[in-house]
């Protein structure tokens, strides 16, 4: 596989990083990135290939990962100037539509769209993934195997539900960091010192998190083993309860899918 990521921002940086932790060859990675201290880092950091503009390295990949801001999204595919052929093109940029990327590229049907995750910039993420029927297997698995580099990987059946899947993993980390959040300013409001109250905090969710992810059982299971009849646990669940917290969940859940499915149709506008 050569692979030319169109922009080099972080995410971009993040995959780049964990292909070629996985072993594959630097010399095979190509990015074309307009920023010129962008490109100093990638270079100096992973020996990648870099430009300033379609080459003929990007013209010979196999496939491109497009990885530069939703909005700026037509214009940089505009720029290119290249025939994209039998190419793979994977698109991390939230939001943009399938068919009008395709649109953007000229009719290329060959794309397949992501939803990552920032814990991708540590190894830990997860992404979404939808194709468009013309994408073949062995093209699936490619497109797998750039976004494994940062975390695990999900195939959805519809691209409508990428926009759940943005709604609960794509911002799902701005929920958790809000939950630390309050968490620890809880605790100092109970009495804790700052720095106390965010490392229990840290550590609590940090834990919960891993433990539910080692365990068998379901993450109600795991709630209901720590919920004692009568004790401290149970009294909080009981606020969560009458509070309706669930459901507050859920509607703000429904509204970022539902934001998301307007930005998506704002961006493809012509």
């Amino acid at each position: 596989m050569n692979i030319a990521f169109l922009g080099g921002g972080n995410m971009a940086s993040a995959l780049i990083g964990g292909l070629i932790a996985q072993g594959f060859d630097a010399a095979a990675i190509h990015v074309v990135e307009v920023n010129p201290a962008a490109r100093e880092r990638l270079a100096a950091r992973y020996a990648v290939q870099v430009g300033a503009a379609p080459d003929a390295a990007l013209r010979a990949c196999d496939t491109l990962v497009l990885a530069v801001k939703p909005q700026d999204m037509r214009t940089a595919l505009g720029a290119l100037g290249i025939e994209f052929g039998a190419m793979l093109v994977i698109s991390i940029a939230a939001g943009l539509r399938l068919e009008d990327l395709s649109r953007w590229t000229g009719g290329h049907r060959k794309i397949v769209r992501c939803m990552p995750n920032t814990p991708a910039l540590i190894g830990r993420g997860i992404s979404g993934l939808y194709a468009l029927p013309e994408v073949g297997q062995d093209e699936r698995a490619r497109a797998e195997k750039v976004l494994a580099a940062v975390g695990e990987v999900v195939w959805v059946d519809s691209e409508a539900l990428l926009d759940p899947v943005t709604a609960l993993s794509g911002s799902g980390p701005a929920y958790v960091f809000w939950f630390i959040e309050q968490l620890a300013a809880a605790g100092e409001r109970l009495g804790l010192e700052t720095q106390t109250a965010r490392r229990l905090a840290l550590a609590t969710v940090r834990g919960a998190a891993e433990l539910a992810a080692g365990a068998e059982e379901s993450p109600a299971v795991l709630r209901e083993r720590v919920t004692s009849k009568g004790g401290t646990t149970e009294a909080a669940l009981k606020v969560f309860a009458e509070e309706r917290m669930g459901e507050r969940l859920a509607r703000a859940l429904e509204a970022a899918s539902r934001r998301g499915a307007e930005l998506g149709a704002a961006l493809g506008e012509d």
